[in-house]
């Protein structure tokens, strides 16, 4: 899926995300953020969609949230007034090199275009020691889920990606390292992960 196919199937699901997710992910949300550390710290929510992470948010963070999708943002923005969101792709984030404490995942890797170019970014802008906090679905290395492969080229063009294999991203960075990995939802098709950067390489 390229980005413009990405932003009108999102332009179209705006309207009806947050009933649509909202019921399902908010106590998923909830246990990945706890995972945010005590203290200040500066907090990237890349792909923040219509805002349902910003309840669940720290109030000692200091966080700026991310999506390709106007229209996403201007129902984040709605919800929460004064809260920083830019419109900015997460493949090519515009932020300097290891400027975040912690960066949020939730329900983004499944649905950009690369999703190995996203976790790049990421890990790029994310300083060592620091956590990212995946939610989202994936499939187990080896795993048949044979219905789950067959809707991937029907469920890609509309902007989600049923096949994806945490463990092959993962591979590719060798700088991050899984602390937990935590069945959610749909018999662990959907999984809490955290990653935290090596401070070393």
């Amino acid at each position: 899926m390229s980005r413009q196919s990405l932003q009108r199937a999102y332009a179209l699901w705006a309207p009806i995300y947050d009933s649509a997710v909202r019921s399902f992910s908010a106590p998923l949300r909830q246990s990945s953020l706890s995972h945010i550390p005590q203290g200040p710290c500066r907090v990237l929510v890349d792909g923040i969609g219509t805002g349902l992470d910003i309840p669940y948010l720290p109030a000692h963070c200091e966080a700026i949230g991310i999506d390709l999708t106007h229209s996403m943002l201007r129902r984040a923005r709605r919800s929460s007034p004064h809260f920083s969101l830019v419109q900015a792709d997460a493949e090519a984030l515009p932020f300097p090199d290891g400027c975040f404490d912690v960066i949020v995942m939730h329900l983004i890797l499944a649905v950009v275009p690369h999703a190995g170019l996203a976790l790049a970014e990421a890990s790029r802008v994310l300083q060592p020691g620091g956590r990212i906090l995946v939610l989202d679905k994936f499939l187990r290395p080896g795993e048949r889920a044979f219905w789950r492969r067959l809707l991937a080229p029907l469920s890609g063009p509309v902007a989600t990606h049923t096949d994806l294999v945490f463990e092959d991203l993962l591979t590719q960075r060798p700088e991050l390292h899984r602390c937990s990995d935590t069945p959610a939802a749909v018999g662990g098709w959907f999984r809490l992960i955290v990653l935290e950067k090596s401070d070393t390489m």
